[in-house]
């Protein structure tokens, strides 16, 4: 039996280059991408060098040429959508531009990578899509609004998805990682406008919050050799903390920065709901 064959989007750096490099140490087969070969050159020597392959996609091109590409690589059993990046602006003064090319990067390029594979996956009955959101998606704090609309918009997608595969045998795994120690923050800065640039009015709070997001550029609590082996592990099933997790979550939590603030956000729902009980119910007609 062959080696299973995966591809993971994103792969010039962070998370997704330590998976790629990750899934090779293991004996599996893996194509990782990146925008332009020449730009990510340290990364397409490091996967090469294991045994691996690169191919070039920017998740903002066309669905026909995102199409071509996926299928051009025959058969994937293991999905990463791992390509994405944030921007952090008041919601007000995100410019038409950015908000396009937010989701196109973090929603649209991913949907119809998913949609080129998932055709040989049902052929194959087999086949698993690992989605990779964020704690953004079910938290998201202020200067976040269009990357947590982005990484909530990819989440709903792969729920529902689930759902319609599930009798092909293909599984939906959707990642939410917390802050872990790669190069987002500092591709972050570089996208996201100047903190002189928030007007005073919305200074506090995301002002403050773009501050703080440029304070902990290497000092993020996650570690992100141990976050891509849960991954590894949960859609696998192979031997670890995450192993037995496989088949049994539709999310997996990577971070305990994550797992607090999601723990929280669900308290807080759990209790709004307590409040509208009476509300909701009044609307059904009285039949």
């Amino acid at each position: 039996m062959s080696a299973p064959a995966w591809l993971v989007t994103g792969a010039s750096n962070g998370l997704g280059l330590a998976l790629v490099l990750h899934i090779l140490e293991r004996g599996h087969k893996a194509t990782g991408s990146v925008r332009t070969k020449a730009k990510s050159a340290s990364a397409v020597e490091q996967i090469e060098a294991k045994g691996g392959s690169v191919v070039e996609m920017d998740m903002t091109e066309s669905k026909e040429s995102i199409t071509a590409k996926v299928q051009a690589l025959g058969r994937i059993d293991y999905l990463v959508n791992n390509a994405g990046y944030s921007i952090l602006a008041p919601c007000e003064e995100v410019t038409d531009k950015d908000a396009h090319l937010q989701l196109n990067t973090n929603f649209f390029g991913p949907l119809y990578v998913m949609q080129a594979a998932l055709p040989t996956m049902r052929d194959a009955k087999s086949g698993s899509i690992i989605n990779v959101s964020s704690v953004a998606a079910r938290d998201p704090m202020a200067a976040c609004s269009l990357y947590a609309a982005s990484k909530a918009a990819l989440e709903a997608a792969s729920e529902s998805l689930a759902k319609e595969v599930a009798p092909h045998n293909i599984r939906v795994l959707i990642v939410e990682p917390g802050n872990f120690r790669t190069n987002f923050v500092s591709a972050l800065s570089d996208m996201s406008p100047e903190v002189e640039s928030v007007p005073k009015h919305y200074d506090d709070p995301v002002g403050v919050i773009l501050r703080k997001f440029l304070t902990v550029h290497g000092k993020q609590i996650g570690n992100p050799a141990e976050g891509v082996s849960r991954i590894f592990e949960a859609a696998t099933g192979q031997e670890g903390p995450a192993g037995p997790l496989n088949g049994k979550v539709l999310r997996l939590v990577l971070g305990s920065d994550a797992l607090r603030r999601i723990k929280v956000w669900n308290e807080n729902w759990a209790k709004e709901l307590s409040l509208q009980e009476d509300s909701a119910v009044s609307t059904d007609f009285k039949e």
